[in-house]
């Protein structure tokens, strides 16, 4: 095996969110199956026009689970009624009508509404994983050039490359990225981090 140094670089690139995806949840409570169904189901379609009408497109609304469940008395003896929920995620693609979206939703399905998270996220993460990659070769370069200066030795020619990297939480950013969902509740948008590792293997001369 000819001479080598194989060394691990590391590298990220940051992007404040520019879209913020809602899960929602409407749910209806009824003495039987078949009414608590279809007031829940009433109650999803007027939530999901209210969005509509505060342009969420088709293809960012998406069901995430549905169901119905008995209601029990309190010594757990006897149904008195059922529950059924139905859940919607939704994406927003301007973070100005958050607060205007969840507004609508829940003056639409009234108190059957319920918002279980609020998520921000990069649409599209492709260009910062690219950057990442780009960083965390340069940082490889940099450490092998190192290590063969103190083995005075030339750098020689990449042998092998191995890739890993993934994304991170967002970490927060200044105040002024802050918006105000509904009810005076703010969000910060923070910034979302894709990381990239690579291991090189680059021959001595």
């Amino acid at each position: 095996m000819s001479d080598h140094v194989e060394v691990t670089g590391s590298g990220a690139a940051s992007a404040v969110p520019d879209v913020v995806v809602l899960d929602t949840r409407v749910q209806a409570e009824a003495p039987d199956v078949a009414t608590a169904l279809a007031q829940a189901a009433s109650r999803v379609a007027a939530a999901l026009q209210a969005a509509a009408d505060h342009g969420i497109a088709d293809r960012d609304r998406r069901t995430r689970g549905m169901g119905v469940n008995p209601r029990w008395d309190r010594e757990g003896q006897r149904v008195v009624g059922y529950t059924a929920h139905h859940a919607v995620r939704l994406v927003v693609r301007d973070r100005d009508r958050v607060g205007d979206v969840i507004g609508a939703m829940a003056g639409a399905a009234g108190d059957a509404f319920g918002l279980d998270a609020v998520t921000l996220e990069v649409a599209d993460p492709a260009p910062l994983l690219v950057r990442a990659r780009e960083a965390a070769f340069e940082d490889a370069r940099s450490r092998a050039e190192q290590y063969a200066s103190l083995a005075d030795r030339p750098l020689g020619p990449v042998l092998r490359v191995t890739e890993g990297g993934g994304f991170e939480p967002p970490t927060p950013r200044f105040a002024k990225a802050a918006m105000d969902v509904g009810g005076g509740m703010p969000v910060e948008a923070g910034e979302s981090t894709v990381t990239a590792t690579v291991t090189v293997r680059f021959g001595l001369a």
